[in-house]
């Protein structure tokens, strides 16, 4: 191993074969309640012959080795300059929808498709419109795949660098690969943060929850950025860990990202959107909270 991670991140390597592979581990891992799973079970969901496969497995082995806290800080030194492409919302769907995934077992809908899905279930249930917005946008950051990111800088579960790893995160033992682990600066489960800081002080490791944010940071509520920016924090809103960073408006947010998740996970089915139907509504939705183009 060397020194830095610069020196041995194999770029190249993308395990899983999709980018929503992680959350089929998630769904076996953290099973919901059926209500939002309108076509079947929330057990009938992400079945695969195996529990745990290899892909999964090395997806989180590169994920814990390559995450370190100089690999978030350069990652966020790049990309959250927004200065890669610039286009209309509806172009940057369509942009989205080169990562067809043909192996989801759960869908063969595009990306835009999926999205519209999860907004869908949303406004089905009666929420606030930005919240219908958050589910349309949440999987916009999966673009970096487009940018030339490994799968496993992109997607997977998130979770605090730059202090001690929790036990909590999914396949913790990867960790001991990781340079940060060596580092006695993040040995405490605050490492260079203090307690109680917030987890808007926290980086997190990199991946499309933080560009996300991000990127809507200045036209969503703040109920709405935390869905965005810690929807894939699982060790936070599904086990209770990094107790230690929380403060109290942390703690008022959670209950917002862990009404958000479901719908993500759960809202696929087999019938697509009637976008036809659908388009003067998220048209309007859009006009009324995004600028007319986003920055990437």
């Amino acid at each position: 191993m060397g020194t830095t991670q610069h020196s041995f991140k194999p770029a190249e390597i993308n395990p899983l074969n999709s980018l929503d592979e992680w959350e089929d581990a998630v769904l076996q891992r953290y099973p919901e309640p059926d209500s939002i799973a309108k076509e079947k079970t929330a057990d009938q969901f992400r079945n695969y012959d195996t529990p745990e496969r290899d892909t999964v497995r090395e997806f989180y082995r590169l994920n814990h080795t390559y995450q370190t806290y100089d690999f978030v800080q350069e990652k966020r030194a790049n990309y959250l300059k927004f200065d890669k492409k610039e286009m209309p919302i509806w172009e940057a769907f369509n942009f989205l929808n080169q990562l067809v995934d043909d192996s989801d077992p759960d869908t063969d809908l595009d990306q835009f498709q999926h999205l519209l899905q999860t907004s869908e279930a949303i406004r089905a249930d009666g929420h606030p419109d930005w919240m219908v917005l958050v589910g349309l946008m949440h999987d916009m950051g999966k673009v970096l795949c487009l940018f030339g990111e490994p799968q496993w800088a992109v997607v997977g579960d998130t979770f605090p660098v730059g202090c001690a790893y929790s036990d909590k995160v999914v396949y913790p033992e990867y960790f001991q690969n990781n340079p940060d682990s060596k580092d006695p600066r993040f040995q405490s489960p605050t490492g260079v943060y203090k307690q109680g800081c917030g987890l808007r002080n926290v980086d997190m490791s990199w991946g499309h929850d933080e560009y996300v944010y991000q990127m809507m940071k200045d036209y969503l509520p703040e109920q709405g950025l935390y869905m965005l920016r810690y929807h894939s924090f699982y060790a936070w809103h599904r086990e209770g860990a990094y107790s230690e960073l929380l403060d109290d408006h942390d703690r008022d947010m959670l209950r917002w990202v862990k009404l958000f998740n479901p719908y993500d996970l759960y809202s696929k089915c087999p019938e697509p959107p009637d976008w036809k139907k659908l388009r003067p509504y998220y048209e309007d939705l859009v006009a009324k909270y995004l600028p007319a183009t986003l920055k990437f």
